[in-house]
This record gives C-alpha cells, structure tokens and sequence, in this order.
C-alpha cells in the first residue's frame, strides 16, 4: 500500500539551473510561447525548441513538454498572451495536466521558480495551496528556488528590458 502524504515542498536559495540534472523543471508561459521576460527568457535560451512547444498546441490549463537529457523540462500554459496575467485555475488545471505525465512517467522529483509569483504577481501562499492541494496523494517532491533578494532584483530588471 502507498503512504498516504509522501509528497514534499522545499526550499532552497540559489539558482534553479544548478539543481540536479536528473530533476525535471517546470515553470509558467503563456500559449503563444513568447518567453521574452522573467526566468522564461532562461528556459528558451536554455532549451530552446519553441517550434516543439508550438506543435504540442498547448491552451492555458495544459501543460507543454520537451525532454532534454534524462529529464522533462514542463512548460505551465497558464495564460493566453504574454501580456496577460494567469489565474490561479489555469495554474491549477496545467499543474493537474503536469501531474498526469509525471505519474505516467515516473517523475518523483521536479523544481521549480515561485511559479507565477514573478512577474505574474499571483500570491505564493495560494500557490503554494494548490500545489499542495494537486500533490497531496503522490510520492513526489517539489524544490522551490529562490533566488536572494538583491540577485532576484537584478535579474528581473535584466529581463525586463
């Protein structure tokens, strides 16, 4: 029989890109793929592939996929247009879509910003929730990344322009 609340939050300061290789990543776009601001800007250049994210045709309350070395990299649809804000529905609906491959694809360890808690300004306390609330009968574990205070600062500002 499978223990009931296995799954974990964590927190940890530093930088997302340096957890383990073997940790699939998440965090939020919009569907039109733009990433051109926040730590999107990081996933494209990172891992680039827009044209694969385009394919999947991905509406808010989905979630994209690529595959990069031996992990998922998972691209939250939680809003039409880059210019939008998400709602925290369709950043349940895309973590609940997330979920789903994740258990049908053995994932038990992801790591993520403070989703939609950048430039997207939704609350992490109720994010949080959710996560909670999507999580709970699971055995995976969740990083959340943050970055210090002044660094978080500067890079926002970088992506900003």
């Amino acid at each position: 029989s499978r223990s009931e609340d296995t799954w974990t939050l964590k927190y940890v300061t530093g930088d997302l890109f340096s957890c383990p290789r073997d940790e699939s990543l998440a965090h939020c776009i919009s569907e039109d793929i733009r990433m051109g601001a926040g730590i999107a800007v990081m996933f494209r250049k990172r891992f680039g592939e827009v044209s694969t994210l385009k394919e999947q045709k991905k509406v808010p309350g989905q979630c994209a996929v690529l595959t990069s070395d031996r992990r998922f990299i998972y691209y939250l649809i939680t809003k039409q247009k880059a210019s939008q804000k998400p709602t925290y529905d369709s950043l349940r609906g895309s973590l609940e879509d997330m979920k789903s491959h994740c258990l049908q694809n053995g994932v038990k360890r992801i790591s993520i910003p403070r989703i939609g808690c950048g430039l997207d300004r939704l609350q992490w306390s109720k994010v949080s929730q959710i996560l909670e609330q999507v999580f709970k009968e699971t055995d995976i574990t969740i990083t959340v990344y943050s970055l210090p205070k002044k660094a978080e600062t500067t890079v926002m500002k970088e992506n900003m322009r």
